[in-house]
């Protein structure tokens, strides 16, 4: 499914609010459902994002990006360049940084959209792994090595609990790892 017909039917009225979907790579994929302690931690991030991105930037809590003509995920956290009127007529499609939150989807995030990630030239890729309790920071997209259209991250570094990460994005800022957990 293109991103095009699916805006369609969600314009149409076809899916709605309550339908967790997202568009990956021309495939709807049923989104993670959030427990108490994922929607914790996605209100610590966006706080702590928030706090590091002052100026020049928006955070949008689960909204979709615009990644390419097949995908069109709704991530947990998305840093964007400029403001909410910057987005009326169209979806971000070149955020700053993309944060996950995940429990289950863990696989899924790490490899399918994190490949997705890569390929769309996002820099800076994010996943709250709350299974390890640890922050993996997915930076330098290249194309895998097995060629085709298989994208992936050449840097990958897990942070634990007491490490600190600056984003790409926000050079001046210093986040604690323990400040994004619960």
């Amino acid at each position: 499914m293109t991103r095009a017909r699916y805006d369609r039917l969600i314009d149409v009225g076809i899916f709605g609010p309550e339908d967790r979907v997202e568009l990956l790579d021309g495939i709807l994929v049923a989104r993670e459902p959030q427990s108490e302690r994922h929607a914790t931690v996605v209100a610590l991030v966006r706080a702590a994002l928030e706090r590091a991105f002052t100026r020049g930037y928006h955070i949008r809590e689960e909204k979709p990006v615009a990644l390419d003509e097949q995908s069109e995920p709704e991530p947990d956290i998305v840093v964007v360049p400029g403001g909410p009127r910057d987005y009326l007529t169209a979806h971000p499609s070149r955020p700053a940084l993309i944060v996950e939150v995940a429990v289950t989807s863990l696989a899924l995030d790490r490899q399918r959209k994190g490949g997705l990630y890569a390929r769309a030239g996002i820099t800076e890729y994010w996943v709250v792994n709350l299974v390890d309790e640890v922050l993996e920071v997915y930076r330098e997209p290249v194309r895998a090595p097995s060629g085709g259209d298989d994208w992936k991250y050449d840097s990958v570094r897990l942070l634990g609990r007491n490490a600190v990460v600056t984003p790409l994005a926000a050079p001046r800022a210093r986040i604690r790892v323990s400040a994004l957990l619960p």
